[in-house]
This record gives structure tokens, C-alpha cells and sequence, in this order.
């Protein structure tokens, strides 16, 4: 599973990353459920997917994620996004950012288990049966002590599965998540469990399945910043991505992204994957660094071309990576040299 991501996965990225393959489900970033009920326009920027039966171009399903305290809220705007299509609902207890919890959303909910009860129990009611209802927790606010009774008022709820990030609200993302807690409730849940938290390659993924007692994985950040990691997870024999491959992925991602991005936005959103692409290629750092500065787009579009003409000299980059084929894009850097 790809995780909701605040800011960094949007429409754009679960294109690009489902396309690349490997992933079975998506989760849209949160949308924040208040006093009343959303307009259509709300749920399909946050899930363009609704357009498309709620799935990828690739085919890959795009759950909406709400997030909020009021039960009846979160079962109106629940349903309203059932009606319009989509495939399947999700609760946001996780959340650890302060805006999010200074309103009682988030992971400030895990405080109170019976509040979990009931917004799930609502939701569910809310929506038609053949909907799934998940939701995604971390293991308690503070500390640890109401992991067990978190997790099981979820279930008791009626939720279909639930996703765990193996830290407190307090832990934040300090590494390390703690892949055996989450096994501890696996043994104790009859719903599925989803793993996640601070899973960056395939050893990382391993371990998190053989402690956490579960083979379904959620990735975030390690999928951002090694975008064939669920490839390589579910194809072993798959050949890794290399520098010169993510620059071809760089110059797609960055023309997707003029096709319905405010051109102010551009460079940023380069630049964010560039941070999180540091973590797996040593030369996305010496590139961030090189186009960190920029701020006019056709400067960034240009730079990242010219660096996959350098690649190229490099690197054998057939122009096929998953079910895409970005072979055209190939021609473009001997244009701008």
C-alpha cells in the first residue's frame, strides 16, 4: 500500500509511482472533515481518481482519507464520498501534525478510544457494505499503553482493516519504529493488519513483515525516495532503478506536473523529491545542490534535461520504466544540449 502523505503524495506522484508498479492501493491525503458537509469539488481535487472509477491510470485503487472528531460528519461526508464513487474509505487517527491536533484530530484521538468507536462505527454505518472502512493509527499518543485497546475498539467498530505506524504521536519520526509492537497486535486483531513506518529498502521491508507478524506493507516516505521499492518487494528478479532512470522520471514528473501546477509551485515540488531522492542516489545530492537556487521553471526544466543528457553518456536508459514508456522524453535532452 502507498501511504497518504501530507503535501508530497498527491494525484501526480500516485500516478507516476503506480505506474512504476508494485503498488496494490492508494490513500489520498487527508481531507479535514469539519462541521458541515463538503462540496463535490473537495473530494474530487483531493481524489481526481473519482473521474476514473477511483483508480490510477494504472488501475491501481485510490481510497479517500477523512479526517476529524464529529461522528455525524465524518458519516455524512463519508457517504457523500461513497456516492460519488469511491472505493473505499479511510480514517486518519495518525496524524501528528500540531494544527492537525490542536483542532482533536489525528493522533490526538488515540487518547480516547471510545471516540475512535464511535467516528468508526458511524462511518461505517454510513456507507454501503461492499465499501471497505480502514483506518490508520499509530501506537498511542504519549506512550504505548492504549495500543491493545486502540486497535480493538477500531475492530470492534466494524473496520475492515487497519494500517499501524509503529511510533507514538510523540515519537514522531524519530527512527526506529517498533515493527514488534505492531506484531503484538497483529496476534491479537482479526482484521488484517497493514505495517508501517521507516521502511527505506528491502531489508528494512523484511524485517518489518517478520516482526510485525504481517505481510502487508504500507510505504511513504521509502517509496518516494526509492520509487521502485515495491517493484523490487513484489518482483525479484526486477532490475533497480538507477540515477539515470530517476532522471527520466524527474523530467516526467516535472511535465505532469506543468500540465495543472501554478508555475510558482514547480521548482518546490522538485525540489521536495530531490530531498527525499538523496536518501537512495548519491547524485541526487550533487544535483539538489546544483538547482536548489532555482526559482524560474524553464531554468529547472533545463537543468534536470541536462542532466539526464550526462546520464545517458552514463547509463543504458531504455525509455520503459513499469508501464511507462517515456521514450520520447529521451530525444528532448540532445535538443536542449
Amino acid at each position: 500500500m502507498m501511504a497518504p502523505m501530507e503535501g508530497v503524495i498527491d494525484h501526480t506522484m500516485r500516478e507516476l509511482l503506480t505506474a512504476i508498479g508494485g503498488v496494490d492501493r492508494c490513500v489520498t491525503e487527508f481531507v479535514r472533515i469539519t462541521t458541515q458537509p463538503l462540496p463535490e469539488r473537495v473530494f474530487k481535487r483531493y481524489c481526481p481518481e473519482l473521474n476514473q472509477h477511483s483508480l490510477t491510470s494504472s488501475g491501481t485503487p485510490v481510497y479517500i482519507q477523512l479526517l476529524g472528531d464529529n461522528p455525524e460528519m465524518m458519516a455524512a461526508n463519508a457517504a457523500k464520498a461513497a456516492g460519488l464513487g469511491a472505493c473505499g474509505i479511510d480514517l486518519n487517527y495518525g496524524c501528528p501534525a500540531k494544527t492537525v491536533n490542536s483542532s482533536g484530530g489525528g493522533s490526538f484521538m488515540l487518547q480516547k478510544p471510545e471516540l475512535l468507536y464511535q467516528v468508526t462505527q458511524a462511518v461505517r454505518a454510513a456507507v454501503p457494505v461492499e465499501i471497505p472502512v480502514t483506518a490508520k493509527i499509530r501506537l498511542g499518543y504519549r506512550d504505548k499503553s492504549l495500543a491493545s485497546e486502540i486497535a480493538l475498539a477500531i475492530e470492534a467498530a466494524g473496520a475492515s482493516e487497519i494500517a499501524i505506524h509503529g511510533r507514538t504521536k510523540v515519537e514522531g519520526y524519530r527512527p526506529p519504529a517498533y515493527w514488534e509492537q505492531i506484531g503484538l497486535l497483529t496476534e491479537r486483531l482479526s482484521i488484517p493488519v497493514i505495517a508501517n513506518g521507516e521502511i527505506w529498502n528491502l531489508h528494512d521491508l523484511q524485517r518489518c513483515i517478520r516482526e510485525s507478524g504481517t505481510p502487508r506493507i504500507m510505504l511513504g516516505r521509502g517509496l518516494v525516495a526509492c520509487p521502485d521499492l515495491a517493484l523490487l518487494a513484489r518482483t525479484p528478479d526486477a532490475m533497480a532503478l538507477h540515477w539515470g532512470d530517476i532522471c527520466l522520471l524527474l523530467l516526467h514528473y516535472f511535465a505532469q506536473l506543468q500540465s495543472h501546477c501554478d508555475d510558482k509551485y514547480l521548482n518546490s515540488l522538485i525540489k521536495q523529491w530531490l530531498i527525499y531522492l538523496r536518501v537512495q542516489y548519491a547524485d541526487a545530492h550533487l544535483f539538489f545542490e546544483q538547482v536548489k537556487r532555482l526559482r524560474n521553471p524553464h531554468e529547472m526544466q533545463q537543468a534536470i534535461m541536462a542532466e539526464l543528457n550526462r546520464q545517458q553518456q552514463r547509463f543504458a536508459i531504455s525509455g520503459h520504466i513499469g508501464r511507462l514508456n517515456l521514450c520520447e522524453l529521451l530525444e528532448q535532452p540532445d535538443h536542449a544540449a
